[in-house]
């Protein structure tokens, strides 16, 4: 299994796209559409908004994929960048994919010149495993965390 850029995989952009949708904005009146994702992701969001986006593969089959962004919460605009929209296909989950995902994503930006990243979550407990701590509570189990890069 490997880590790698997304833009040198274009091909599984629209599987991305997809399963970001699935697993974030699905449910969400009014939230962010397959396609405006594929755009985003594919290079076409405001300059600086996505900054990095990696993919987990194996062979040539995508098992998921992190983006680094500029800001994921308008309320907290003073902390950047962001990590957001994790996710493993269902059937691999718990195999080590998103640790390696979050890894990776975390010495991109580190590369990038960052000292820390951002996110949401309601599953605190496996990014404290990888350093993250929690910083603001934002209510119903719902977290904004930090993970210093060291």
């Amino acid at each position: 299994m490997r880590v790698e850029p997304l833009a040198r995989h274009p091909r599984h952009l629209d599987f991305v796209a997809g399963l970001v949708w699935r697993e974030f904005w699905a449910e969400v009146q009014g939230g962010m559409s397959e396609a405006e994702l594929r755009a985003a992701f594919g290079g076409q969001a405001p300059p600086g908004r996505v900054l990095a986006s990696l993919l987990a593969l194996e062979g040539d089959t995508p098992l998921g994929c992190v983006h680094l962004i500029d800001n994921d919460d308008p309320s907290l605009p003073e902390l950047h960048p962001w990590l957001a929209a994790m996710v493993v296909v269902p059937q691999r989950r718990g195999q080590g994919i998103g640790s390696l995902l979050v890894r990776a994503m975390a010495r991109e930006a580190k590369a990038l010149g960052f000292e820390r990243l951002w996110f949401g979550t309601d599953g605190p407990g496996f990014y404290e495993r990888l350093g993250a701590v929690k910083h603001l509570d934002k209510g119903r189990g719902f977290w904004i965390m930090t993970l210093p890069l060291a």
